[in-house]
């Protein structure tokens, strides 16, 4: 493993566990180049997968990516990291048990849209409202209405 401060090819594992949910083993490392310490994780990885987005456009799959958009939905919100790391796992095993090495932007969109759900509503509007294109405030109004199961002239207007 190349160090990351230094670029030194050779590092030694001080640590090594799994972490709490048994999907990878996380280990510590130290350069003996630099004297940096930084951490490592080793994930299964079932297969190769090819996200094909909307213009047809084959990009391999960033867990990283979707690491980050459920970083920038959740930001602020009062969720336990361990419970979103789950979900992680959970939408890359469904992708990797697909059993299709190319998958489609929309159906990765989907499950991120499933979990968001049931994790946390705030966050799930959020990440609705960059999936789905919102383009103005009736967009929220929209989906919101839907959400909750009111007509859409009922979601944000007081009787007099």
């Amino acid at each position: 493993m190349r160090c990351p401060f230094c670029q030194n090819e050779d590092t030694q594992v001080k640590d090594s566990r799994p972490t709490d949910d048994k999907s990878a083993i996380r280990r510590r490392r130290f350069c003996p180049a630099c004297g940096a310490r930084f951490t490592t994780f080793e994930r299964v990885q079932l297969r190769e997968l090819t996200v094909v987005k909307k213009t047809g456009r084959k990009v391999p799959f960033e867990r990283n990516k979707l690491e980050r958009s459920l970083d920038i939905a959740l930001r602020k919100r009062p969720v336990d990291p361990d419970r979103v790391e789950r979900m992680i796992n959970g939408i890359v095993r469904r992708l990797e048990s697909m059993g299709e090495n190319e998958i489609d932007s929309d159906q990765i969109g989907r499950l991120v849209m499933e979990g968001l759900e049931s994790l946390d509503q705030v966050a799930y509007v959020r990440y609705a409202s960059v999936y789905r294109n919102f383009r103005e405030a009736s967009d929220f109004e929209k989906f919101l209405g839907k959400m909750t199961g009111t007509e859409e002239d009922e979601v944000f207007h007081e009787e007099p």
